[in-house]
């Protein structure tokens, strides 16, 4: 993977919020979320961090690259830059 979203930069930009509050634990909170599993589990982290992002979507934010690798040096990629690659899903449509 040499492209990624950075969540904590994206949360961060999203709410408004400084850096010093883009940690997974108080992410959560913040959303009125609680830490489910154990802390420092990879794959606990990585459900937590999918549920931030799951809300964030659902808050109108629009996830995008922000970081990329380049010649083995980490970029930022900004957020003026065009949609790379297909569409975002979108959430399925029911019929009334």
């Amino acid at each position: 993977a040499k492209k990624w979203i950075n969540i904590r930069k994206s949360y961060g930009n999203f709410y408004k919020v400084p850096r010093n509050q883009t940690k997974l634990t108080i992410m959560l909170e913040k959303l009125g979320m609680s830490y489910d599993g154990r802390p420092h589990s990879g794959l606990d982290d990585s459900k937590n961090i999918a549920r931030i992002a799951i809300r964030m979507l659902q808050d109108g934010c629009d996830l995008r690259v922000n970081e990329r690798i380049h010649g083995g040096q980490l970029m930022t990629v900004s957020s003026s830059a065009p949609l790379e690659g297909a569409p975002a899903p979108q959430m399925p449509r029911y019929r009334n």
